[in-house]
């Protein structure tokens, strides 16, 4: 019979003692990443490879930190690195749909904005003044002066020649008129319709020839009056570019260094000479002399979209929520008289943009739930530069905008699973082009004095950005004995530290209520049973439905045909293991074994390639010399859920060989494993949690001495039992069997060998196996004299 495990083999202890600090707080601080010497390597190669596509896909499974240590490996190495510039948009006046990006030196955006802003504040303060000065005043009335003058010699020089004529000229609404007159009055028409024809006829002619002298001095007038107009106007911009020329020269000698800068300022000022009337109506109103001046002045403001000012190296941005407008920007609109309408103010920055010049951390599958934002993301990145563009959401606006797109310098660093790595870059020829480098995280590190001692740092740094208590020894020691735990393997520790980190805030809460000043080994236990009691209310109802016989778990006495296998239940982050109650029934007949799960549709493809290995395994060890005639039912008695994995299938077939040996099989001792086809046992998941869950079931009843638990041989390594199970296993209450082949586990489960051939290939009397076969020929003689 094998030997059991003793207690030294059921969990791998760390000794407080094997640690040189009394507390964490004695261990330096560091930032390493922990436990990633392949990821580290990856990211590090991606950040410094300069090139096209060399972005970055970090996958793994979910908890290991992945967002949090990216970012706070590229915040080390931002720092170091240039700051990036600003980016500024402003109007453009050949192509006002079309707004200029200029590119600024960081914080120099910020003053640019404010001083454009403060120079239209004291246009329209300085400009209305010097219209209202003296030296414009006079220089005004005597254009108009000289206008009036010469309108007034050209109306009296008609006049003179109207009346030697016997004509008068009179101004009217709509213009000039011409009347005879005589004695001095107007010569009503009823008059001169009473005339003789040919005095009529004279007049008329009259008429004709002033007529046109009149349309002459009309048009002279006109003439004039444009002119009279284009010298006021003159005068207006040689007022406005006296006061805006020096304002504007100013700032061009302040911004002399960026050509763009000085382009765009001479644009300004041909602008406000050409549009002064704007600036004359006088000082603006308190609520338009804020620092964004509104209406026809927003034309000469600058809407700063990146300020980098206050920003110390390379930009690190993690967008929570990359929709497209969150990634590449949008342009807002506001309703003026009913209509949506935009200009270039209305332009707002995406991550893209505050992240340009550095990187930017996004989780891939929230990029992927937005196609729009996957498809943006991808055209930035293949274009070098983004562009900002209407989302067509619907919104019905007049005006459009097409800014001028900016240059687009960044790292992008995708977070993802390995599932999704693996879809999009089968599936997404720009993602294989795009994100060259693969960072991969793994789940656990090996478990060596380096590596807990790495916890132990782990722990300090965690316990200084947080503000936790320090951890003594002990309590290190347990968190480590939790990371193997996690890791569900003796020789590995868990690089989860979202779920570390976790423990850890709770230890420090129970320290807390222990009032203690620092957390001990205690206060993580503590820690752990709270956890387990807010969690575990479904594992304590199934416990009870077994104690109470409304679920029919036997684990004393022996039966024939039934064995108890061991299954996982996860609920909401909490696994546990527990008892299911497998039965055979075997008979003659060639329906070959069925599985009553898979009839119902109650397993998965996993499960039933479990069943058919069982069917491979009776024909390669009882059909050497007849044909293997039987037929066999398998049921999961009181199961109603689909079952999934094969870990039953050494459960199951025990379960048959005792129905075909009927050999009664111990009760007490529960079976997980799996099997392949020639007997060897194979190692499955989970295997902690369904001995702890046997064990309660046990415990609950009545621990006897004789229960224990089957397990493949392969996951003794996995194996990080509670304390409590360690310690009945030091007492003989329970056992554990390793096993490796389907042979060493008959003998335990039913006190009778396996047997094993001889050399003319006989089994020996009365072994498991030589009870099977001769079964096996019974069934095969009776079914041929029933077919006889």
């Amino acid at each position: 019979m094998p030997t059991e495990l003793t207690p030294e083999q059921l969990r791998r202890v760390c000794d407080p003692a094997s640690f040189s600090f009394e507390t964490t707080a004695d261990l330096p601080l560091t930032s390493d990443i922990i436990g990633q010497p392949r990821a580290t390597r990856a990211i590090e190669f991606g950040l410094r490879m300069k090139g096209p596509g060399y972005n970055i896909f970090v996958l793994g499974p979910e908890g290991t930190g992945r967002t949090t240590i990216i970012q706070r490996f590229l915040t080390q190495r931002a720092v170091q690195e240039p700051t990036p510039d600003d980016w500024v948009y402003v109007h453009n006046f050949r192509q006002p749909r079309q707004p200029r990006a200029i590119r600024l030196p960081s914080g120099v955006g910020a003053r640019f904005q404010q001083d454009m802003a403060d120079l239209v504040r004291q246009l329209r303060q300085t400009i209305p003044r010097a219209f209202e000065g003296d030296a414009y005043q006079e220089d005004r009335k005597r254009v108009e002066q000289t206008f009036q003058e010469m309108q007034d010699r050209l109306l009296r020089e008609l006049d003179e020649q109207a009346r030697t004529r016997g004509f008068a000229v009179l101004r009217t609404a709509s213009g000039l008129a011409l009347v005879p007159v005589k004695d001095g009055r107007p010569i009503p028409p009823e008059a001169i319709a009473e005339l003789p024809p040919k005095e009529q006829e004279r007049l008329k002619g009259i008429h004709r020839e002033l007529s046109a002298i009149a349309e002459k001095t009309v048009h002279q007038l006109r003439e004039r009056e444009r002119e009279a107009q284009e010298a006021l106007q003159r005068l207006d911009r040689e007022v406005a570019s006296y006061v805006v020329g020096h304002a504007v020269d100013e700032l061009k000698e302040r911004y002399k260094d960026f050509p763009e800068v000085e382009e765009y300022l001479e644009e300004v000022r041909a602008d406000i000479v050409a549009r002064v009337e704007t600036f004359k109506k006088g000082e603006p109103p308190p609520e338009e002399m804020g620092p964004s001046p509104a209406g026809p002045f927003r034309r000469y403001l600058v809407n700063l979209l990146v300020d980098n000012s206050g920003q110390e190296g390379a930009p690190v941005v993690v967008e929570p929520h990359p929709t497209y407008a969150n990634l590449v920007g949008r342009i807002e609109h506001e309703i003026r008289m009913g209509a949506a309408t935009t200009d270039f103010t209305m332009l707002k920055a995406g991550a893209l943009h505050r992240a340009n010049g550095g990187y930017l951390v996004l989780r891939a599958r929230d990029v992927l739930s937005d196609p729009r934002a996957w498809g943006a993301l991808k055209r930035a990145l293949i274009d070098g530069q983004i562009s900002l563009e209407e989302q067509g959401e619907g919104l019905i606006s007049p005006v459009t905008l097409d800014p001028e797109p900016i240059p687009l310098d960044v790292k992008v660093v995708l977070v993802g699973s390995p599932s999704l790595y693996y879809y999009l870059y089968a599936v997404d020829e720009d993602f294989r082009d795009l994100f060259k480098v693969r960072a991969d995280f793994s789940g656990d590190m090996e478990r060596t004095p380096e590596n807990e001692h790495l916890y132990a740092l782990f722990i300090r740094a965690r316990c200084e950005e947080e503000g936790l208590r320090p951890f003594d020894r002990t309590g290190v020691a347990r968190m480590v004995e939790y990371g193997s735990r996690l890791a569900a393997d003796q020789n590995r520790l868990s690089v989860r530290f979202g779920e570390i980190a976790n423990l850890l805030r709770e230890a420090n809460y129970w320290a807390g209520e222990a009032a203690r000043e620092v957390v001990t080994g205690e206060d993580v236990e503590r820690a752990i049973a709270e956890w387990t009691y807010r969690a575990n209310r479904l594992e304590e109802e199934i416990q009870r439905a077994v104690v109470e016989g409304m679920v029919l778990i036997t684990t004393e006495g022996e039966v024939v045909g039934q064995v108890n296998g061991l299954s996982l239940s996860a609920v909401g982050g909490y696994v546990f293991g527990r008892p299911i109650r497998i039965t055979a029934r075997t008979y003659v007949g060639r329906g070959g074994v069925v599985d009553i799960q898979r009839e119902v549709k109650l397993s998965g493809p996993t499960h039933g390639k479990g069943v058919l290995t069982l069917a491979a395994y009776l024909g390669g060890q009882y059909a050497l010399e007849q044909a293997l005639t039987l037929s066999a039912s398998l049921s999961f008695e009181q199961t109603y859920d689909e079952i999934r994995g094969d870990s039953a299938s050494l459960a199951e077939l025990y379960a048959l060989l005792s129905s075909l040996a009927d050999l009664p099989i111990r009760q007490g001792i529960a079976v997980t494993g799996s099997v392949d086809q020639h007997g060897r046992v194979q190692p499955v998941g989970g295997v902690t949690h369904k001995i702890e869950g046997f064990f309660e079931t046990c415990k609950r009843r009545g621990l006897t001495g004789d229960q224990g638990v089957i397990i493949p041989a392969a996951n003794v390594r996995n194996l990080m039992l509670r304390s409590e199970v360690v310690e009945a296993v030091a007492e003989g209450k329970f056992h554990i069997y390793p096993v490796a082949t389907v042979d060493e586990g008959i003998e335990i489960l039913t006190g009778v060998p396996a047997g094993e051939r001889d050399e003319e290939g006989k089994f020996p009397e009365g072994t498991v196996h030589a009870r099977v076969l001769a079964r096996l020929r019974e069934f095969n003689q009776r079914l041929e004299k029933r077919e006889k």
